[in-house]
């Protein structure tokens, strides 16, 4: 049982972490484990991405057993995703048939979030230590996928995503429920002078970092996207922070950090948002 509004999910093997307010407000939604799928990183692993370092195939049969988790009444999901740039480009989704078909690649979009408001449509992002935030507007209909590492999140990619929201689907902040989902957290996130640097400048009034060594910090990525949506309008008490560390629960996650250097590959996570049919 995890705390703070999340709850397992689990099917044939494979497990997600679900938003339960995100989803009672109507939303399909999840963050993918590494649990459960084909591909041998190390063995027996979920990765939903990364061409270059793991087969297609695998990928593929991966993202079909996650995708399994989200019954649709409407038929096959359209996967929605992206080529993440580590910026703060919004792509828009108008419709299903801009979106790939569930099983494909969906990563032809060059951008770190997407959002839209079309039934049939899962927005996702990848990640492997970076933050994934999840947005949906009850009113509206609206919902977003965003990527935030150090630079999205130095770049204000969530609060920029709300704003497209806004002015595409007249989506008022405070109507938004949103996840933010496992992600390398405060106690194991250390960087170097310039990252510091960069977040004191933009963020002179946030408390993120907590001191290491000599020239180094951990940061508290989380913190900073939760505080910057709460700046832009969003109720404090519809921001929800799973309080899972993907640096310290290897088990469960990919963790760039943590294994890259040892096994010269990692595989790839996805949080994904889409309107629940009626």
């Amino acid at each position: 049982m995890v705390q703070a509004g999340f709850y397992w999910r689990q099917l044939d093997g494979v497990q997600a972490l679900i938003c339960a307010p995100l989803e009672a407000a109507g939303f399909a939604n999840g963050f993918s484990t590494r649990v459960g799928g084909a591909s041998p990183m190390p063995e027996r692993a979920l990765n939903l991405a990364g061409f270059n370092e793991d087969s297609a195939e695998n990928i593929l049969e991966n993202r079909r057993r996650f995708l399994k988790l989200f019954p649709s009444d409407g038929g096959e999901w359209a996967l929605a995703g992206c080529w993440q740039v580590h910026g703060a480009e919004v792509r828009l989704v108008n419709n299903f048939a801009e979106a790939q078909p569930a099983g494909a690649r969906g990563d032809t979009f060059y951008c770190d979030a997407i959002v839209s408001n079309a039934r049939g449509v899962l927005a996702g992002v990848k990640t492997a230590d970076c933050v994934p935030v999840l947005i949906g507007d009850p009113v509206s209909g609206a919902f977003a996928a965003v990527h935030a590492g150090w630079r999205g999140t130095l770049a204000k990619i969530a609060t920029t995503a709300l704003q497209r929201m806004t002015r595409e689907y007249q989506t008022k902040p405070a109507d938004v429920q949103v996840a933010i989902g496992p992600a390398a957290g405060a106690c194991c996130y250390e960087v170097g002078t310039d990252v510091i640097a960069a977040f004191k400048s933009s963020f002179p009034h946030h408390d993120l970092f907590t001191e290491t060594r000599a020239d180094h910090a951990c940061i508290d990525l989380l913190k900073s996207n939760r505080a910057q949506l709460v700046a832009a309008g969003v109720d404090p008490e519809n921001i929800h922070v799973a309080p899972l560390c993907t640096m310290c629960r290897t088990d469960l996650f990919f963790s760039y950090r943590r294994e890259k250097h040892v096994q010269g590959k990692v595989g790839r996570l996805m949080s994904v948002i889409g309107r629940q049919a009626v």
